[in-house]
């Protein structure tokens, strides 16, 4: 079952069970899919595929996570577990995700291969390591341990 599919039947039974707050989470991630659909339609019907399902939900998450960050700023506890939730939702449908570890090891065997050896190449590295981690890994931590290690 494709991750659309997924979301779709959870949506169907979110209404059965009226859970609000989850039913609202899932009809604005099946409109940013659908969204994704129509944007990458050209002549005839484009079904989305799981890679491009996962973007619009790491954009998705992402987006929460920010808002999070700037409530917390804000001083606005009641709209942080709001957005914590929602974000809850939302990674659950998203594949298991990379730790700190495993992207570190594989930036190191990027970075060995590619000779890579100051800040300079940080750019050739990441465009790589994202190409690579597309879905697997958050861009902010890939880039954070690429900084690292090319600073090492």
């Amino acid at each position: 079952m494709s991750i659309k599919e997924k979301i779709l039947n959870d949506l169907k039974a979110a209404m059965k069970a009226k859970e609000a707050d989850r039913l609202r989470v899932l009809r604005s991630l099946k409109a940013k899919i659908l969204e994704k659909e129509i944007s990458e339609r050209k002549g005839g019907e484009a079904e989305i595929t799981d890679e491009q399902a996962v973007e619009v939900l790491m954009k998705a998450a992402k987006q929460r996570k920010e808002s999070i960050d700037q409530f917390e700023k804000g001083g606005r506890t009641d709209l942080v577990e709001k957005e914590e939730e929602e974000l809850k939702i939302i990674e659950s449908y998203l594949p298991e995700m990379m730790d700190d570890d495993a992207i570190r090891e594989a930036v190191k065997q990027q970075i060995d291969q590619m000779g890579a050896s100051s800040m300079a190449d940080m750019g050739q590295v990441m465009g790589v390591m994202m190409s690579k981690l597309k879905g697997k890994a958050d861009g902010s931590a890939v880039s954070r341990i690429v900084k690292e290690e090319l600073s090492k």
